[in-house]
């Protein structure tokens, strides 16, 4: 070991004492910090110049009517873009958004069609039709870009789509809130419904009868309907008969009132003549009262009497025969009737008193013979009678005057004037019979529709009976298993609130363990690993791991000599590298120190292996150390998560030492988890152990195999 030492120190005299070596050593040390600074400063935010990627975009949308309203979603969406500053919007259209993207100059293009809005509004349809947006990507640029620019793309469709449903939604529970409020104020008329329902229910029985009844009923309004039809051409005939009767009897009248014209005088005339009668047989009356007369005058006067008596008779049988056929004629029963039998049964009595008169006359000549007081008797008699005829005949004459012939004429004028209005009456009937004949037509027409329908109700009646009990038996579920006063308070909800409901119905409350800020401190254990490997390659491609001192040592004795030289100078390759990234990248290290000791850790075993494969294999050593770098770069998980890899990485992902040590410096960056950092330590301390065995114990043994292979290709004169 002491030999091995004294030949590390003697090296590093060599290094101090030439100033080249001290300058191939420095850039030896700086070089692996510079590869690891730049990728990490390179990849520190790689979405932070976004908005230098050029996007194309093309809008055709021509707009839609949703309901009279115009909508402009493409509008909207290129407002929207204007104001993104996440990415470098072209607005142009697409010939030349075609073109620039073939050509390399855009990365992108998005073209909103021209149905965009129209698809759109198909949301408040029966068969609502998806909206497309044209995505076209050159991913021939670049492997990253079009990842980035398909987000983009992703970002815009999600935007527009949460945009969109928060609008929808908005507006439906908008539509809600006033259907809530509606309900809520029609809840007395959705009761009242309800009752209706159930008393449907309750009443569908009879409703079946009175259905059927109606139909029996309405079989039986077209019997009616004929037999009116038939009533109709009897009340035809009888309104022509009765307008030929009513013409009659207004002739007939017209007669009547002629004939009372021609009477009346004579009527008046006969009656004074009687008049004058009584006075002479007054008279005679008298002079009978005054003296004493010879009977052969008495006689003779007495038959004068007898002829004046039998003209004042035949007089008053005409007058009785006038009356008698006025009465024939007014056949109707009315007050004429009445006056006219009051008149035929006075005439009668004077008729009766004139006949008892005469017979008295007759008798004078025989009560002259008789007694003189008999005969004063019967002259008193007389004359009283007289006198009563008299009086009889005046009052008959002033009732004849005063209502006998004005009742009449009244009468005859009534019945005239009764005749023309049931003329009149009679001849609107007449005219009314055709707009009749046609209503029972047209209610035949109708009765025959609504026979029809009745039956048609009635072939129905069995599935609205059971769609009314089905109902009813719904709304006693609803009832039984749902609160209407719960959906009411549901559809009242804020819309405003449910519209930002669904802009956002899920919030990812993020909460972040062993936090990285930037992709760039996520990537420094990555970066950094990957420098301490590639600071060996450089160490073993320009310092020989053989020794040229003069002295003589053994293989082992070299192999640990040099190796500590490898390692002294990876140790401060290492503490430049790590320092470095917290001092100069401002890297966020959790854990400074550790992250210092653990890098010191993976240099040592790095450099252990990357020597050893050098000093036991020579040349063959330095492409195996180059192809487990290769190996490691794709599988120990440092940019994409193992589970990702193919499955050959998979596989030997637990046998790479950049496995464990990616881990370790991970630690240190986010945060330690003890358990993980000793099983790191512990399993990439195996990776140095096994190389130590290698080059301490069978170095020696597979060199002599090997210097053969050696000089072979140092012959070559391409390889030292």
């Amino acid at each position: 070991m002491k030999a091995s030492w004294n030949l590390f120190l003697m090296d590093m005299k060599s290094i101090g004492k030439n100033w080249a070596a001290i300058i191939v050593i420095v850039g030896l040390i700086i070089l692996p910090s510079l590869y690891a600074w730049l990728n990490i400063e390179a990849s520190w935010d790689p979405y932070a110049k976004t908005d230098q990627i050029p996007i194309g975009i093309v809008n055709e949308d021509k707009g839609a009517a949703v309901r009279d309203q115009d909508i402009h979603v493409g509008d909207e969406i290129v407002h929207t873009l204007k104001e993104n500053r996440s990415m470098d919007w072209q607005f142009v259209n697409r010939k030349k958004a075609m073109n620039k993207l073939e050509y390399g100059d855009y990365f992108a293009v998005l073209i909103i069609p021209e149905n965009f809005s129209e698809k759109l509004g198909t949301v408040i349809s029966a068969q609502p039709k998806k909206a497309n947006v044209e995505y076209y990507v050159n991913e021939k640029i670049n492997a990253i870009a079009p990842k980035i620019t398909e987000k983009g793309a992703s970002v815009i469709v999600e935007q527009i789509s949460s945009n969109f449903i928060s609008t929808v939604n908005g507006i439906i529970f908008e539509i809600f809130n006033e259907l809530g409020i509606e309900i809520e104020e029609n809840m007395p008329d959705i009761e009242k419904f309800e009752d209706y329902i159930f008393s449907l229910e309750e009443k569908l029985p009879e409703i079946h009868t009175i259905l059927n009844n109606t139909i029996v009923d309405a079989d039986r309004a077209d019997g009616l309907i004929d037999k009116a039809h038939r009533m109709i051409a009897r009340a035809e005939q009888a309104a022509s008969n009765g307008l030929q009767l009513i013409d009659e009897t207004t002739h007939f009248l017209a007669n009547a009132e002629k004939r009372l014209d021609e009477i009346s005088p004579k009527v008046k005339e006969d009656v004074e003549k009687i008049q004058r009668m009584l006075s002479q047989v007054k008279e005679f009356e008298d002079r009978l009262d005054r003296a004493k007369v010879e009977f052969t005058e008495e006689r003779n006067m007495s038959e004068s009497i007898n002829r004046q008596i039998n003209d004042m008779l035949q007089t008053i049988g005409t007058i009785e025969d006038a009356l008698i056929q006025f009465q024939k004629q007014d056949e109707e029963p009315s007050n004429n009737q009445e006056i006219i039998s009051k008149s035929l049964s006075r005439l009668k009595q004077v008729e009766g008193n004139l006949g008892e008169l005469q017979d008295q006359v007759n008798a004078i000549d025989l009560l002259l013979e008789n007694k003189q007081e008999e005969l004063n008797n019967f002259f008193a008699d007389m004359k009283s009678r007289t006198a009563n005829n008299i009086g009889e005949i005046s009052s008959l004459i002033k009732y004849y005057n005063v209502s006998i012939e004005p009742t009449v004429r009244n009468g005859v004028t009534s019945a005239k004037e009764t005749l023309a209005d049931a003329k009149e009456i009679l001849l609107n009937i007449q005219s009314a019979i055709p707009d009749v004949e046609k209503m029972l037509s047209r209610t035949e027409s109708n009765l025959s529709e609504a026979k029809k329908i009745l039956y048609y109700v009635s072939g129905e009646f069995p599935y609205v009976n059971e769609k009314v009990r089905e109902l009813a038996k719904k709304l006693r579920s609803i009832h039984g298993e749902t609160d209407i006063n719960e959906i009411i308070e549901l559809l009242q909800n804020d819309p405003e609130a449910e519209r930002g409901f669904f802009a956002e119905p899920i919030v990812l409350k993020e909460h972040r363990l062993f936090s990285i800020p930037n992709y760039g401190t996520g990537m420094t254990p990555f970066y950094t690993v990957l420098a301490i490997w590639v600071g060996g390659l450089l160490l073993i491609s320009l310092i020989s791991t053989e020794s040229h001192q003069k002295e003589d040592y053994t293989e082992r004795q070299v192999y640990i000599g040099r190796l500590l030289t490898f390692v002294s100078i990876g140790f401060f390759q290492t503490l430049i590298v790590t320092l470095g990234n917290m001092l100069l990248l401002q890297v966020e290290v959790k854990e400074p120190m550790w992250f210092v000791l653990f890098g010191i850790l993976c240099s040592f075993v790095f450099m252990t292996i990357v020597y050893t494969f050098v000093s036991v294999f020579g040349n063959v050593g330095k492409a195996l150390a180059i192809i487990l770098l290769v190996l490691q770069i794709a599988g120990s998980g440092g940019t994409y998560p193992v589970v990702l890899l193919p499955e050959f990485f998979q596989v030997i992902h637990p046998f790479l030492p950049f496995t464990y040590a990616i881990d370790l410096l991970r630690e240190a960056v986010g945060g330690i988890v003890r358990e993980r950092v000793w099983h790191d330590v512990l399993s990439i301390l195996i990776f140095g152990l096994l190389a130590l065995v290698l080059g301490i114990f069978l170095k020696e043994s597979i060199n002599k195999h090997t210097e053969k292979f050696k000089k072979k290709t140092k012959e070559s004169g391409l390889f030292h």
